[in-house]
């Protein structure tokens, strides 16, 4: 499983930015997404989920990229 950029306050807590300059950030690194927008935390706990289940008994050697499309472009 290859997970993209998250959603999470480690941008706004880990780097010294202002609150208007982590949005500013965000925003830029977002416009680079496909999608347009960072991924949820629960998007990604889904993405396991179905992995660790019998419904993806038939699923094998695959890495599953749950990037918003990042892995395309």
């Amino acid at each position: 499983m290859s997970p993209g950029p998250i959603e999470t306050p480690a941008l706004e807590t880990t780097t010294g930015l202002t609150p208007e300059q982590a949005e500013q950030a965000a925003a830029q690194f977002a416009s680079r997404i496909p999608m347009g927008r960072r991924g949820k935390p629960e998007e990604i706990a889904a993405a396991v989920t179905f992995l660790a289940s019998d419904e993806s008994s038939f699923v094998t050697g695959v890495d599953l990229a749950v990037d918003g499309g990042m892995a395309q472009v």
